[in-house]
């Protein structure tokens, strides 16, 4: 079905409201010839006419009169929205939904944008906690947050946290009655402690490199999680080896509660970016966001 223009009644409702083709032309930066043309043309389109032209002046007709009490107020209400938009363009307010691994938003988003909160009044904030990849346009959301080397090229990507890389863990206790693993491979061995990842169902299968060589090991053990606390938890009650981030262990390190294995297996990765599609209109509000999330080293 085509789509009605709606711009000669709305000239109608200036011409109306003026009561001069002359008035009404120069408001609507057109001829006043060009302009009764249109009133011409909206009166044949409508079949009756709307109004009564006299050499010295323009009137409505009943039939004039009563659109433009139905339309007036209307575009009334259009150009007040339009000039709140305006507004908007410069005042930082409205919805920024973001996706993110419980890690990231607990180390990272949330440290950054609780500042955000205070600051902004007038911006609202969703951090969806997600471990697995997922598709932000789909969803709806503004931006997701991944590992560097994992973004997509069409995206635009913000670093927004240091390098990090992965360690297996897991307490001296555990090691009491295992031995340490000398290689990757040696994991199938061990009681580890897998992570699902929610939004593909697939658990995460571990990844090492050597000499600029990836390797990865599909573990097995008696507990799956989600989330990277529950798994910290789980390794230092000694029931398996985690693979987990550096930083999220490394008080627990450095006090004798983990121990941490394979380090040579384990090189640094670029840390988390915010990323976005290339061709998105950025919000004040998401701007704000962008600007506090981003990593300064």
């Amino acid at each position: 079905m085509a789509r009605t223009n709606y711009n000669d009644i709305f000239a109608f409702a200036v011409v109306a409201r003026s009561k001069s083709f002359t008035r009404a032309a120069a408001e609507l930066g057109i001829s006043p010839s060009a302009l009764s043309q249109t009133m011409r043309a909206l009166e044949e389109r409508l079949g009756y006419r709307l109004l009564t032209r006299t050499t010295r002046s323009v009137s409505t007709t009943q039939a004039g009169e009563r659109l433009l009490a139905t339309v007036s107020p209307r575009f009334e209400e259009i150009e007040a929205e339009l000039l709140a938009l305006g507004e908007l363009r410069d005042k930082p307010a409205g919805m920024v939904r973001i996706t993110a691994s419980e890690h990231a938003a607990e180390t990272i988003l949330w440290p950054k944008l609780k500042g955000v909160v205070r600051d902004y009044p007038d911006i609202r904030l969703e951090i969806v906690s997600d471990s697995g990849f997922v598709d932000i346009a789909a969803l709806g959301l503004d931006a997701g947050v991944r590992l560097g080397e994992s973004v997509e090229k069409d995206m635009v990507a913000v670093r927004i946290g240091p390098d990090e890389r992965l360690l297996p863990v897991a307490s001296p206790s555990y090691f009491e009655r295992r031995p340490v693993p000398a290689s990757p491979q040696d994991l199938v061995r061990h009681d580890c402690i897998n992570l699902r990842l929610i939004s593909s169902g697939t658990i995460y299968a571990w990844e090492f490199q050597q000499d600029g060589r990836p390797l990865r090991v599909r573990v097995d053990g008696p507990l799956i999680f989600s989330s990277i606390r529950l798994s910290v938890d789980a390794a230092l009650e000694g029931l398996g080896i985690a693979f987990v981030p550096e930083e999220a262990v490394r008080s627990h390190i450095e006090r004798g509660e983990l121990v941490a294995m394979l380090e040579n297996w384990c090189p640094a990765i670029p840390g988390f970016h915010l990323y976005y599609p290339s061709r998105r209109h950025q919000s004040p509000a998401f701007q704000v966001v962008v600007e506090a999330l981003r990593y300064r080293g």
